[in-house]
């Protein structure tokens, strides 16, 4: 491979995100690998540098990609730039904890199977050794490709008392989906066990007389009706690992542009989205120390935002 390599986006890729694009295996052949060109500063777009933070950024026909792949300094991670306002958005901070605005496309916790990509964790490693801090401490986390709000602890006593307000079910935690198809009734409650296949890496769907199946529930309410898709609102009751996705699935409504929990996937590229359209939009808690109510609100991120739009101009008349 040359030290630089330039593309040009063609019209069938128009709408792709950039990480995306820079993944396809005739370019930079992962995510992962595109991820760590981002986070070191060797991607430039129409000859502008980028950065982890525009990872999800749709992509126009005519833009020019750079990379740029013995950049000097680029050999390691680019430290100062962790916390940066759009890479990695700080909702809050104390002592205690913090709350991120995950971007999509970055995972929240490092993983072992994939440690050449960048995560959450890894970042605020970086963001607190700034400021003399010790690293975080997980208390819960979201999909790889969900963007939204997630919590980390700063200290031992106070993940402990979090993750206890966690296995009481305590937290609210909102999320924002589009989904295909109109479910009925237009609010309710979904109620389902659930079995992690540690092989497949995926959540199935099982027997509650399944040892080890676990209940997974959640209520949701319609927002809006377009033609086709849904925009819903979710509020969980338990957090099993993709919940959301699965028990969407199970009822005939896929998140649009979701891959992994699909019916054969014959009709979900009707509506063009490069990742699943889900977003942790509400978080609220007690502060594990001072005892007081927070809550948090994270902004539908812009790919959401223009796919919202997108459908309302196609469908005038249906919204609900």
């Amino acid at each position: 491979m040359s030290s630089r390599d330039r593309w040009t986006v063609d019209a069938p890729s128009s709408g792709t995100r950039l990480d995306k694009f820079l993944a396809a295996p005739d370019r930079l052949g992962s995510r992962g690998k595109a991820s760590t060109a981002l986070e070191r500063g060797k991607v430039y777009l129409n000859d502008a540098e980028v950065t982890l933070g525009d990872a999800s950024r749709a992509l126009a026909e005519g833009d020019a990609i750079h990379v740029w792949h013995d950049r000097p300094g680029s050999a390691t991670k680019r430290t100062q730039r962790a916390a940066r306002p759009g890479e990695l958005p700080i909702v809050y901070e104390d002592d205690a904890l913090i709350v991120v605005n995950k971007p999509a496309g970055l995972l929240s916790v490092r993983l072992e199977r994939q440690e050449d990509a960048p995560s959450v964790e890894e970042l605020l490693v970086l963001h607190l050794r700034s400021k003399g801090k010790r690293r975080p401490l997980v208390v819960h986390r979201i999909d790889r490709d969900t963007s939204g709000l997630v919590l980390f602890a700063l200290r031992p006593d106070a993940m402990s008392g979090l993750k206890d307000q966690f296995r009481r079910r305590e937290p609210e935690r909102v999320y924002v989906a589009v989904v295909y198809g109109h479910p009925v009734p237009d609010e309710g409650t979904w109620q389902d066990y659930m079995v992690w296949d540690d092989k497949s890496l995926i959540q199935k769907q099982t027997h509650p007389r399944d040892p080890e199946g676990k209940l997974a529930e959640s209520d949701y309410r319609t927002l809006e009706r377009f033609a086709g898709a849904s925009l819903i609102e979710v509020r969980l009751f338990t957090g099993r690992r993709n919940q959301i996705r699965l028990q969407a699935r199970l009822r005939g409504h896929t998140l649009v542009g979701e891959q992994r929990y699909t019916y054969g996937g014959q009709d979900l590229r009707s509506i063009p989205f490069s990742r699943q359209a889900l977003h942790a939009f509400r978080l609220g808690f007690v502060h594990p120390i001072s005892g007081k109510a927070l809550m948090f609100e994270a902004p539908l991120p812009t790919d959401m935002r223009e796919l919202i739009s997108s459908l309302r101009r196609e469908n005038v008349g249906l919204t609900r």
